[in-house]
């Protein structure tokens, strides 16, 4: 019979003898905090902004002065055309664009009033109400500023581009792809080495005639198809059940897509073969790739909004860049001159971690 004390000290010395899994034990909860705490932030910094001035007159140049100097904006474009200002959001330069209307002071002088029209990013709503909210205060400050009488003053006309019904559902759909991408393709990955070792049959299929390509190529292949699966159910879902369009090539978002998966499988395969156990890898996957797509990736809170440090993180984490190029093609119908630099992050992220897998797996097996 064994004593209760004796089970117990057991119990902790097999959660201890591994010193990988006691360090994420006790890592995991400060990475969580650390990321919460910083991540989570409703307020929006630097928002690149774009005017288009058809009136060149004191009163515009005071408004957009007033915008620069409110420590919301930063004045990144001077537009000269509607055409412009679509390019512009599409190549993702601008967050928020001022229109300014032709004999925009002399309309205030003759009519009291005049009108701003304030031109944001809907593909991510949430952000696009912020920013409108802070340019309206803007406006409302000048306008308590500037004149005596409330008949005189500015108003903002808010529209925003490519989704002016503000549907929620445009913003969470991309952000669901690569979450649910991720989860299928690095996670389930992650474990599929480290489940032959713990069986003890990595063994046999090392004395056998495969290379290590040809194992790791059949490690991925089953979860590369599934996942390929995946993107076309979730978009054909989108598209016929939540109305999501896609206005731009479907052929360029599959042909993404396929490129963050083979990142993901590849990201997947090299925790595998730096891991023991299924439960190391399953842990450090949840901790360095779930929560990071959540957090990090501008899936719900905006990158720009977070310091510096969590910033520069940001762009070691694949979905962020996948994100970038799905609301690009679904929402914007942008083509791929507008996300090849975006596609060729994530093509050497993927050969970088393929390459690593290959070699760290033979130098351990």
């Amino acid at each position: 019979m064994h004593s209760f004390k004796g089970f117990l000290l057991k119990e902790f010395y097999h959660i201890f003898r591994d010193r990988r899994t006691a360090a994420i034990l006790f890592g995991m909860p400060l990475i969580q905090l650390l990321l919460f705490g910083f991540a989570i932030r409703n307020e929006i910094q630097e928002v690149n902004l774009g005017i288009y001035d058809q009136s060149h007159d004191a009163v515009t140049r005071q408004i957009t002065d007033k915008l620069a100097s409110s420590g919301y904006f930063v004045m990144t474009k001077e537009l000269h055309s509607t055409k412009e200002i679509e390019h512009a959001f599409a190549e993702g330069g601008i967050a928020e664009a001022i229109v300014f209307e032709p004999g925009f002071a002399s309309r205030m002088i003759r009519e009291g009033r005049a009108n701003v029209q304030v031109l944001t990013d809907g593909s991510n709503p949430n952000i696009s109400k912020i920013i409108t909210g802070y340019t309206g205060s803007v406006l409302q400050d000048y306008r308590n500023t500037a004149f005596k009488t409330a008949e005189v003053g500015v108003e903002a006309v808010p529209l925003m581009m490519f989704n002016p019904e503000l549907k929620s559902v445009n913003l969470f759909v991309p952000g669901l792809m690569a979450l649910i991408l991720m989860l299928v393709s690095a996670l389930m990955t992650s474990i599929s080495i480290t489940r032959e070792k713990e069986s003890g049959t990595m063994e046999v299929l090392l004395v056998s005639s495969l290379r290590p390509v040809e194992i790791i190529v059949g490690k991925v292949v089953p979860y590369f198809l599934l996942s390929f699966v995946n993107v076309v159910t979730v978009v054909a879902l989108a598209s016929f059940v939540f109305g999501v369009p896609c206005r731009g090539s479907v052929t360029l978002l599959m042909l993404e897509s396929l490129l963050f998966i083979v990142t993901a499988l590849s990201l997947g395969i090299f925790i595998s073969t730096i891991t023991s156990s299924q439960q190391v890898a399953m842990m450090i996957s949840l901790a360095g790739l779930l929560l990071p797509t959540i957090l990090l990736s501008g899936f719900i809170f905006p990158v720009a909004s977070m310091p510096l440090p969590l910033r520069m993180i940001s762009n070691l984490i694949p979905a962020k860049w996948y994100l970038i190029i799905v609301r690009g093609i679904m929402l914007k119908g942008t083509s791929f001159g507008f996300i090849w630099k975006e596609t060729l992050v994530l093509a050497v992220m993927g050969a970088v971690l393929m390459v690593a897998s290959i070699k760290k797996f033979k130098t351990r097996l």
